[in-house]
């Protein structure tokens, strides 16, 4: 057994973990280590088959063809079409989609949509909305009726840049993330970040991050909380967030 895995390989040390998605089995992974745990979700996903936005963007979806369909994420177009289905939306929305250019962003993408029997017309290989967009961009978009599914935040730069070319875009809001409704778990993270109290931040979202120094910039203590993280707190990040 390395040190790294060692069952102790974190004792002695406080780790705060914002995630909502799994937190409990992320915090028992880390106590098995030996760490001990300062739970403080940081946003709270909004459920699908309650999401109104969701809803109406699939149904200005449905309400003409759509030429381009952009999926960033397997589990947000699974996502998807389980709301659709949901709604009794998803034998039309399926249909619809077969008509239209998919354009994966991955191979878990790509791997959702042939899953749900759809044909994916092209996957970059890098792997970024960045080549996406510029892949569209190269086609020209001018009157073309584009959707595209997000994830958890806004594509802002990426749809501006569609309309921009002449695109309609309509923008699937799968999985959003709000504030937490308690805010008071994250509020004292933020102080026990500040004063030392934990030794590292767990995040595995980018809207954790946001939320996080949302909640300190309300307090006045985004400063205290920059140079904590540019000190001896370390922020864990999940890739790239």
């Amino acid at each position: 057994m390395s040190p790294e895995t060692a069952q102790d390989s974190l004792a002695g040390f406080t780790i705060g973990v914002t995630a909502t998605r799994r937190r409990e089995e992320f915090g028992a992974l880390l106590e098995r280590r030996g760490a001990r745990v300062v739970s403080a979700p940081a946003i709270r996903l909004v459920p699908l088959a309650e999401d109104t936005d969701l809803l109406a963007a699939t149904r200005e979806c449905l309400a003409a063809p759509v030429d381009d369909v952009v999926i960033t994420t397997g589990v947000g177009f699974r996502g998807w079409m389980a709301a659709a289905e949901g709604w009794g939306l998803s034998a039309e929305l399926a249909e619809h989609l077969s008509r239209a250019r998919l354009l994966t962003r991955g191979p878990k993408a790509r791997g959702a949509v042939r899953a749900a029997g759809l044909n994916d017309h092209w996957t970059p290989a890098s792997e970024s909305c960045g080549e996406v967009k510029e892949y569209l961009l190269a086609q020209g978009l001018r009157g073309r009726r584009v959707a595209v599914q997000l994830h958890g935040e806004p594509l802002t730069e990426f749809v501006a840049d569609l309309r921009a070319a002449g695109a309609s875009v309509i923008e699937i809001p799968v999985y959003r993330w709000l504030p937490q409704r308690d805010a008071s778990p994250l509020r004292r993270l933020v102080t026990q970040t500040i004063g030392g109290a934990v030794d590292a931040v767990a995040f595995t979202s980018a809207p954790a991050v946001h939320a996080m120094l949302r909640c300190a910039r309300a307090e006045g203590l985004e400063d205290g909380l920059l140079a904590a993280f540019a000190g001896r707190v370390v922020a864990a990040c999940v890739g790239p967030v």
